[in-house]
């Protein structure tokens, strides 16, 4: 994985941007797409930046990601116009139909995967689409007006699809 490492730094190091260009492929690369201790770690190190900054770039931006995530990404709007026209529902109906549960810690967590790595539920604050709420996205395709049974549409057509290999 080093010599992964190595490349990408490497390839970006001294441009404009560098440290979000190495996360990006670092994790775009990484299986399951997430970023990990010791790619932080190693990235802070051979491009000679605090930890402390590279954590505070992987934390401000939504689409990195500290947790493995699964093969397919179901990302709920959360946004005001989004809340008001049903997509607390919709989350629910997801979580439920993925078996997945929301954590009794207390803790807000944004994002939830399968235990066999199949599916991620994410939410986001706004996708920007407020007049066409409730919005979601499946694997970066976005699904504007979603209904209960638009949304069972589709997570059957995700579930009946083959597992990568």
């Amino acid at each position: 994985m080093n010599e992964l490492y190595d490349f990408v730094i490497a390839t970006y190091k001294g441009k404009p941007g560098a440290l979000l260009s190495v996360l990006e492929e670092v994790q775009r690369k990484t299986e399951h797409t997430y970023l990990n201790e010791q790619a932080l770690l190693y990235i802070a190190e051979h491009m000679e930046i605090p930890l402390s900054q590279v954590y505070s770039v992987v934390t401000f931006y939504s689409f990195f990601n500290l947790k493995p995530q699964g093969e397919h990404t179901i990302t709920v709007c959360r946004g005001t116009a989004c809340h008001t026209r049903g997509s607390k529902p919709l989350l629910d109906d997801v979580m439920a139909m993925l078996n997945l549960q929301e954590s009794e810690s207390g803790e807000e967590e944004t994002s939830f995967t399968t235990d066999d790595m199949r599916f991620t539920v994410r939410t986001v604050a706004c996708f920007g689409q407020c007049a066409l709420a409730p919005v979601i996205a499946i694997d970066g395709v976005i699904y504007s007006r979603m209904t209960n049974g638009k949304l069972v549409t589709l997570l059957k057509q995700l579930m009946a699809k083959k597992v990568k290999s």
